[in-house]
């Protein structure tokens, strides 16, 4: 005792000075003004428990020392601060543990239950010494908040409970009874939304519903599986040459025009349906040809349809079906022959198979694999010699069947360049039709653009024309002009 009580002496007399040298810095009536002075921080026990701290005073520049105990500053030093108007609103801390006494009164269990407890005198000394809390290297006071704050709430709310009954709006059963409102679409079915809303509304307003222009509504939109895109593109090259040009040759003018709309069907499950337009036509000026003023060097009409259903992660059971012919009529240079012209000749074929479809940012691929597949020629017109195409002598329908294999790519090369590729590969154990179709696009802006067009073919179906014997045709074209993509 004698001991305790000599320490409690001594800190007793090192507060007292160390409080008189705090307050002697500024005197209270002093007119000086100056800049905040600077502190001396305290030593020896004291400083573990006090801090000096300055505050200002009504007049300008002038500080005042204080010396504050940690404990005050923890428990009503954010008090102080709330009444600071220089303190920014983001410095303030907030505690949910409190959120009791701010929400509509409620009477809750825990106040009275707090009171009905029985309390252990802690006068009586316990028959063992609990030592432990002094060699704990923690504070134990950090695990303990949310209980101790829960305590101080309840006899807050116990004494509003006593003297103020007529505040209590609601009670604990009520608010137990509304139960949890589940935002949860999928199952709807489960949930009775409308009672949980309008219970909730009951104990938010005191049995008055809210207007139904206030309630909150839940909106439900249904799902875009329809994708619809398309571009479009005229583009030509020019080529003038004088006539005594020194190396001789032809001017010429050349003009393409393609256009492409795709609708695409995904139900984001199993179903994936594709649809596609594809329409080229390109048309030259051939100085050198008597007969044509312009004859056509890109001509197609293209309709392309693929039904998948998904068997694994990136394989789908597919049926896809495909329609080409062309727009115009086709010539020889100075020849007033007929070589083909709308539906003659006309290709449909149906496959039947599996198609791995793989998409990233950068690229999309596909790869069709019909081992069956149905192919029909029709050559819609008498003046079109129909040998020429594999048909027999005075037919105008050729069926075959064979298999098929079709991938495709779309790669995003960089920002404005594009890469479309397309490898049909068709045989009928008899003939093998292979084409290759890549499209290059760069891309100015959303208006201009350069093209690179290279169609590669092979077909021992048909009879080579101009007398070759290579079954292995090319078209390429280079072209500038106008784009547009929606």
């Amino acid at each position: 005792m004698k001991e305790r009580y000599f320490t409690m002496l001594l800190l007793g007399s090192m507060l007292s000075v160390s409080l008189a040298w705090a307050g002697d810095v500024v005197p209270e009536d002093s007119q000086m003004e100056l800049i905040p002075p600077k502190i001396k921080p305290l030593q020896g026990v004291v400083a573990k428990y006090f801090f000096v701290r300055q505050n200002p005073t009504e007049k300008r520049n002038v500080y005042r020392n204080d010396t504050v105990s940690y404990l005050h500053e923890q428990y009503f030093g954010k008090l102080d601060s709330l009444n600071n108007p220089n303190t920014p609103a983001r410095f303030i801390e907030t505690d949910p543990d409190y959120y009791r006494l701010f929400v509509p009164t409620t009477y809750y269990k825990s106040a009275i239950g707090q009171l009905s407890n029985v309390q252990v005198d802690d006068s009586f000394p316990s028959k063992t010494n609990d030592v432990s809390q002094e060699f704990l290297p923690i504070d134990n006071n950090l695990y303990t908040t949310k209980n101790r704050v829960n305590k101080v709430v309840d006899k807050t709310l116990m004494n509003l409970y006593l003297n103020n009954p007529d505040l209590v709006v609601f009670t604990e059963d009520e608010l137990d009874a509304v139960g949890v409102f589940v935002d949860n679409i999928a199952s709807e079915e489960d949930v009775n939304v409308h009672n949980v809303k309008s219970n909730m509304m009951d104990v938010l307003t005191g049995n008055s519903p809210l207007e139904l222009d206030q309630q909150a509504e839940v909106e439900v939109r249904k799902p875009q599986f329809w994708t619809v895109a398309g571009n479009g593109s005229l583009q030509f090259s020019q080529h003038y040459l004088s006539d005594n040009w020194y190396k001789g040759g032809v001017s010429s003018v050349s003009m393409i025009g393609t256009f492409q709309i795709s609708a695409n069907y995904n139900d984001k499950e199993k179903v994936q349906w594709e649809n596609l337009l594809d329409a080229k036509l390109g048309l030259a000026s051939t100085p050198s040809d008597q007969v044509h003023k312009y004859l056509t060097n890109t001509d197609q009409l293209r309709i392309f349809s693929k039904l998948g259903i998904q068997a694994a992660k990136n394989w789908y059971y597919t049926i896809s079906a495909e329609f080409k012919t062309q727009f115009v009529n086709g010539y020889k240079p100075n020849d007033d022959k007929l070589i083909s012209t709308f539906m003659a000749p006309a290709d449909l074929t149906v496959a039947i198979g599996m198609d791995f479809k793989k998409k990233t940012d950068k690229y999309a691929f596909s790869l069709l694999l019909a081992p069956l597949n149905w192919t029909m020629r029709y050559i819609g017109s008498k003046d079109v010699d129909e040998t020429s195409y594999g048909l027999d002598e005075g037919k105008s329908v050729k069926h075959n069947f064979g298999s098929e294999i079709q991938p495709t790519l779309t790669w995003n090369i960089a920002k404005n360049i594009t890469l479309e590729s397309r490898l049909d590969y068709l045989t009928s154990y008899k003939w093998v039709r292979v084409e290759w179709e890549n499209t290059l696009n760069l891309a100015i802006n959303k208006f201009l653009s350069t093209k690179v067009y290279v169609h590669a073919r092979y077909d021992d179906s048909a009879v080579p024309l101009n007398g070759s014997t290579s079954y292995f045709q090319l078209s390429e074209l280079l072209s500038f002009g106008l784009s547009y993509s929606w």
